[in-house]
């Protein structure tokens, strides 16, 4: 596969975040860290419009995402004026950023998260949506909305409780405390934590086996994996049978067959 980096073509220049191309993975890096990468009106748009873009790109494999300057995202820029500033009302905002969340949860290449020190609020759930958290020791994890006079947004209401279950869930949103990754580890809040040395290799070796997997077959297993909870047991098989069905048709499935009997390592190209 081509290695490569360079900006995201179509988005161009942009103000609030840094994306680069390496091999089929796309890392898009929040990127004001003077705010611990909170997320502006401007963020906010930039991130709806690049993960479109990546959700529609055939080139991408994986996208990695996670901010600039140590921390990943402290949550909205509640200075920044929001939608009153902007002459919209509060819902008219809140529409956007629910799109940014569900382009994220639905898009077809595996996301991974890589959590340098706060994600909180939104910044949080934007890392839980992801199919993949990886957290460096000195992450620090907050439902933080209900010491702001907030409810949960950003997916929180539907990600917290698949992810650890519905009371531990409620006590992080109730009580809006910051954990430390190892409690987060503990509760199952994320995949892996490591030493902050350690993390790029390690989101980068993940990262590499993910962009030289079938993207079609992940693709449909993210898809199922992420409906499991609204489906029946028949459904989910019914499902799964059409899933396989397709994988069976593509090029990818007959290059797996062949480079299995070749004892070589399988080549996707995502037809």
């Amino acid at each position: 596969m081509r290695v490569e980096s360079h900006p995201l073509s179509i988005v161009g220049e942009m103000e609030t975040l840094e994306v680069t191309r390496s091999g089929g993975i796309v890392t898009v890096t929040m990127n004001r860290p003077h705010r611990k990468n909170a997320a502006n009106g401007t963020m906010w748009q930039e991130l709806l419009t690049t993960f479109r873009e990546i959700a529609d790109s055939t080139e991408d494999r994986v996208m990695v995402l996670t901010g600039a300057g140590g921390e990943f995202c402290s949550g909205a820029d509640l200075t920044d004026g929001g939608a009153r500033a902007a002459g919209k009302h509060a819902l008219a905002s809140m529409r956007t950023i629910s799109e940014i969340c569900l382009t994220l949860q639905r898009m077809p290449q595996p996301t991974i998260a890589k959590v340098r020190g706060v994600a909180v609020g939104a910044g949080c759930n934007m890392a839980l949506v992801c199919d993949l958290v990886v957290a460096s020791e000195n992450a620090r994890f907050s439902e933080i909305f209900a010491r702001r006079g907030l409810s949960l947004d950003f997916g929180g209401s539907w990600v917290l409780p698949r992810r650890i279950g519905l009371h531990r869930a409620k006590e992080l949103a109730f009580f809006g405390e910051i954990i430390g990754a190892d409690e987060a580890e503990r509760i199952g809040l994320v995949n892996r934590v490591l030493a902050d040395g350690e993390i790029d290799s390690f989101v980068d070796g993940w990262a590499k086996k993910l962009a030289a997997g079938p993207p079609i077959a992940l693709a449909q297993t993210k898809r199922m994996l992420n409906n499991a909870m609204n489906v029946t047991l028949e459904e989910a098989l019914d499902d799964e049978g059409a899933a396989q069905s397709v994988n069976f048709g593509t090029k990818d499935t007959v290059e797996a067959m062949t480079a299995f009997a070749e004892k070589r390592d399988p080549k996707f190209i995502g037809r």
